[in-house]
């Protein structure tokens, strides 16, 4: 009876062993399975960024051949401006009836585009022969493999957690409040994940380039009246023949009064004679 009792433990402690060093087996196959799913997660993201500045001969057709360039690629442009900046501006009088405009302006252009990642080092080494001196070239390499990884881990705890609240709701608790802030969370996250994938697989590149100061000459009316006006010598005769003008209006004007200067004349003498009779009249007095 002692012996059967003695084989019965040692069944039970080799049993007990066993399921210990499966146990310990089932954990160990979950700790490495954790750890090669973040090894997985924690691929290289790296998102870079360009910058150059440089001059070039004409900015808008150093335009039109970095569009060709970023089409070749497979590239685009989101962003593109070109300004023109007047430095002096001067008229000089070409005839009574002519201007030349003469203008000194300085040309600059924007762009910013997105560039195939593995296609950014060719591309700012075509830019760099397409200008004639290159002011600044800069590159920025950032890894987001770490925000990747949590935002994929932290989405991972947002299903969890949501599939938990669903096993327990109910109608007087808040899990729709909380349930719907995991989600909103998850999706901010999703998101974001989204826009390192993009970063990463299109580099964002900043051109800025400018031309040389140019001269523009161009050729325009004169608006200045004073201009127009004759010279001296013909204003002189229009004033004597305007002159001459004027005084044959005003005897014109003299002889249409005729009868009211001689009333005038008559008048006149009247009163003289009156006057100097008055004063005979009172010398004899």
């Amino acid at each position: 009876m002692k012996k059967y009792l003695i084989y019965c433990l040692i069944v039970v402690a080799i049993s007990a062993c066993n399921s210990e060093n499966k146990s310990l087996e089932e954990n160990s196959d979950s700790t490495s399975s954790n750890l090669s799913k973040i090894d997985t997660l924690l691929s290289a993201k790296i998102v870079k960024t360009a910058d150059m500045s440089f001059r070039v001969k004409n900015v808008q057709q150093a335009k039109q051949q970095l569009t060709m360039m970023l089409n070749n690629i497979g590239g685009s442009m989101t962003e593109f401006t070109i300004e023109s900046k007047i430095e002096k501006f001067e008229r000089v009088k070409q005839s009574t009836d002519s201007l030349l405009e003469l203008t000194s302006y300085h040309t600059e252009g924007f762009m910013v585009a997105k560039v195939p990642s593995n296609k950014l080092d060719d591309f700012t080494n075509k830019t760099a022969v397409l200008a004639i001196f290159v002011d600044r070239q800069s590159l920025k390499l950032e890894d987001k493999s770490f925000v990747f990884m949590s935002n994929q881990l932290k989405n991972q705890n947002s299903v969890e957690a949501i599939a938990q609240l669903n096993k327990r709701a109910n109608k007087r608790s808040n899990n729709v409040a909380t349930s719907m802030l995991i989600k909103d969370d998850y999706v901010d996250k999703k998101i974001e994940n989204l826009l390192i994938d993009d970063k990463v697989k299109y580099s964002e590149i900043t051109l800025n380039f400018y031309q040389d100061n140019a001269v523009r000459r161009l050729t325009v009316i004169n608006d200045n009246l004073e201009d127009y006006r004759p010279g001296f010598f013909k204003r002189s005769s229009l004033a004597i023949s305007n002159g001459w003008k004027i005084f044959t209006e005003l005897f014109l004007v003299v002889l249409n009064l005729w009868a009211v200067i001689v009333l005038l004349i008559v008048a006149y003498i009247g009163f003289c004679y009156f006057k100097r009779r008055r004063q005979i009249v009172k010398v004899i007095a």
